[in-house]
């Protein structure tokens, strides 16, 4: 079994300087979200989409929708001090055109693009990335199918290469691993199965650079230390430290999970039966972590839920206003709060 706590120690001096450094250097913004179907109205004969059009069990008409990406924007306007994330992975989009809409009609000023992949998912849920054009280039996009022991199609893993004013690749996988429907442990190999297809694209990148810039991103239906994440992923614990002392442990093609201080104190970002639930998470290579002139602010992980996303009475206080609760619409934003992360990247 794999050891469950590995520390990396940060160097305090280092750290120290951040004050000084962010004022002539770059801040990246990275968040992702469960945007809690996002679907249209129309009928997709392709899909199983039949609650979620004006005559379905949802009654989801063009007013609901329309409701639903202003409070989409609002949300994603209020990240990053009010500037939007640079980057903002997604899950749970019915079409690509729904981002189209969501960017043009409410972030039109806000000079976003999309990398997206359409998924043989029967739902009719995928995954997508929004990205600040004016600091990212696309390098390419693509798709990597899990192929479930069951053939049962699901969400690939999006994996989008960016290229950061013209100098710096960035690889960004964009995750939603099959879910827990069936109950945790009978649903648990189709998670692992998720993760391996993950670990072998990675690595593949690993091979050709191991100190490749690498974001992971999703609602991995799993936590950081279930078997997925932890060891078929292997995603390390990650924990900052202010000790003055060299790194300790091997970061070369390795991954690691910055929200493991945010699960080990009891927070998540989804709540189940009154527990909550680390679903949604930032994993990041290590190259991300050592590299002086773009790496990782330590603890700058975060639940991002801002007073108008949080539900503020009754039983599920406390917790993500959904659209929905059952069938009975809400008219809220999503039934998961936002992850964030901040990259320091030094000009100089």
């Amino acid at each position: 079994m794999k050891k469950l706590y590995l520390i990396l120690l940060i160097n305090l001096i280092f750290l120290s300087s951040l004050s000084f450094a962010q004022s002539k250097d770059d801040t990246l913004f990275i968040a992702f979200w469960n945007l809690e179907n996002l679907f249209d109205t129309i009928d997709d004969t392709e899909k199983n989409d039949e609650q979620f059009l004006p005559d379905g069990d949802k009654e989801w008409t063009n007013e609901r929708l329309d409701i639903k990406l202003n409070h989409l924007a609002r949300v994603i306007r209020s990240m990053n001090n009010s500037n939007g994330p640079d980057i903002l992975g997604v899950c749970e989009v019915e079409h690509q055109s729904m981002l189209d809409s969501l960017i043009t009609r409410y972030l039109d000023d806000m000079n976003y693009k999309i990398a997206y992949v359409e998924s043989p998912d029967k739902r009719g849920i995928d995954n997508g990335l929004i990205y600040n054009s004016n600091i990212f280039e696309l390098l390419s996009v693509k798709g990597d199918i899990v192929h479930l022991k069951d053939n049962w199609p699901t969400r690939p893993i999006v994996n989008v290469k960016l290229i950061y004013k013209s100098v710096d690749t960035l690889s960004v996988y964009i995750n939603h691993w099959p879910s827990r429907s069936r109950g945790r442990e009978l649903s648990e190999p189709n998670r692992i199965t998720a993760a391996s297809t993950l670990r072998k694209s990675v690595d593949e990148i690993f091979t050709v650079n191991p100190n490749a810039k690498i974001i992971v991103i999703g609602d991995f239906n799993d936590e950081p230390t279930n078997i997925s994440i932890l060891e078929t992923l292997n995603a390390n614990p990650f924990k900052c430290d202010s000790i003055k002392i060299e790194y300790l442990f091997k970061t070369k093609s390795e991954l690691f999970n910055t929200s493991y201080q945010a699960y080990e104190d009891g927070l998540g970002t989804y709540k189940y039966r009154g527990d909550w639930n680390m679903l949604d998470q930032i994993i990041i290579s290590g190259d991300l972590i050592t590299n002086p002139d773009f790496y990782y602010i330590c603890n700058s992980f975060n639940i991002y839920k801002p007073h108008f996303i949080v539900t503020q009475s009754g039983k599920y206080k406390g917790t993500a206003f959904p659209t929905y609760g059952g069938r009975r619409y809400l008219g809220g934003y999503s039934d998961h709060f936002p992850v964030t992360a901040k990259f320091l990247i030094n000009k100089e």
